[in-house]
């Protein structure tokens, strides 16, 4: 930890703001003094190319539907779509002039990324947002990132900037991912409760066995609480990034590599595809229903989905949409990015692509979902 070059830091809402609503300056520079401390002026022993700092931070920060209800005369967040974007369109604007003025004080300028998993689970938006990223990072800029609220729909949305901040550790290929809190690590019950024990450690999931964690926060600003950060943990731990789970106070002690909070250790192999994102940031349109022998073609030899083995079509999808493929249980074994629109699939159902070629036209001789668009998924 000590050694991570590329640090992809998250921050939740109940960090930043009051529990009216608003932005709480105070927090904001508290943070940026920590994070602009950690990067450095790219002339210390581990600094980088000339002008590249000693540390690159990406920051992950939730907090703009929070920033966007007191000026919006919001008494709590919104539980509807509409108001929560609203929100979202007020806050954003709010959040990023805060990072970009704090920051400032440093010398260190500010890049604003919004994401959708749309963007990401797609090849060439996945692309595009790595680009961004690095080059970002490339000309000595600190990348905020959150969830473009804005537009998200339920489809679309990431859910928590937990999630989101681990799978853009796995897009920048970081070396570390800390995730800031209103509590200073996981606990083996209610942390509010007599005799609850801080776990410093966790190998894996087995270390998990008979955790009891808990749901949203104490503030009631955020969407996520333990559960969310447990789950971006064993993300990206899954990817080979280790984790770090502690208070935003602690922030200075978890970037220094000192004793602080929970530390998840890596329990996978870094891999550079964005499979990662499909499996975990996509929300399937529809599924497709195999037969016995696609099942085993798609899990066991890797292949790509053919019309032959499809039996059924479930759901309302347009070419380029996640969709859930299902044995013969109904249980989804994969998910992949589909050629075809939902209407047309039935048509191609049993067939195969030679005989929908003479028939339909060069254009029907390719797969259904194609190996390279197609993430295994956990049973």
């Amino acid at each position: 930890m000590v050694e991570a070059r590329r640090v992809v830091v998250k921050v939740g809402s109940s960090s930043l703001t009051t529990a009216a609503g608003g932005l709480d300056a105070d927090r904001v520079d508290a943070l940026v003094d920590v994070l602009a401390s950690v990067r450095g002026s790219g002339t210390g022993a581990s600094a980088g190319p000339a002008g590249r700092p000693d540390k690159e931070i990406v920051l992950v920060s939730s907090g703009a539907i929070a920033a966007g209800l007191a000026p919006l005369g919001l008494a709590s967040r919104p539980r509807d779509l509409a108001r929560q974007q609203a929100a979202a369109s007020v806050g954003q604007g709010l959040l990023v002039a805060r990072y970009t003025a704090s920051f400032a004080r440093y010398g260190v300028r500010v890049g604003q990324v919004l994401l959708t998993s749309d963007d990401v689970s797609r090849r060439a938006h996945y692309r595009n947002a790595y680009r961004t990223l690095d080059q970002l990072l490339a000309m000595g800029a600190l990348p905020v990132v959150n969830e473009n609220d804005t537009v998200a729909t339920d489809e679309i949305r990431f859910g928590d900037n937990d999630r989101l901040a681990a799978l853009v550790a796995h897009l920048v290929r970081a070396d570390l991912l800390v995730l800031l809190s209103d509590v200073d690590g996981l606990y083996d019950g209610d942390p509010r409760t007599p005799g609850a024990t801080l776990l410093t450690e966790v190998g894996g999931p087995e270390d998990l066995a008979g955790v009891t964690i808990g749901s949203a926060g104490k503030a009631g600003v955020g969407t996520g609480g333990m559960v969310t950060k447990v789950e971006a943990a064993r993300i990206a731990a899954e990817a080979g990034i280790p984790v770090v789970l502690t208070s935003a106070v602690h922030a200075a002690d978890a970037l220094a590599g000192r004793p602080t909070g929970t530390h998840f250790h890596r329990t996978g192999k870094r891999s550079a595809d964005r499979l990662l994102w499909l499996a975990h940031a996509s929300t399937p349109r529809g599924a497709l229903r195999l037969d016995a022998g696609a099942v085993r073609a798609v899990t066991e030899r890797h292949s790509s989905l053919l019309p032959a083995g499809v039996t059924a079509v479930d759901g309302d999808f347009v070419a380029g949409d996640p969709v859930d493929l299902l044995d013969e249980a109904g249980h989804a074994v994969a998910r992949g990015l589909v050629n075809f629109d939902a209407r047309e699939l039935p048509r191609l159902l049993g067939r195969s692509t030679r005989d929908l070629a003479v028939e339909l036209g060069p254009a029907y001789e390719r797969e259904v979902v194609h190996r390279d668009d197609l993430v295994l998924l956990r049973p």
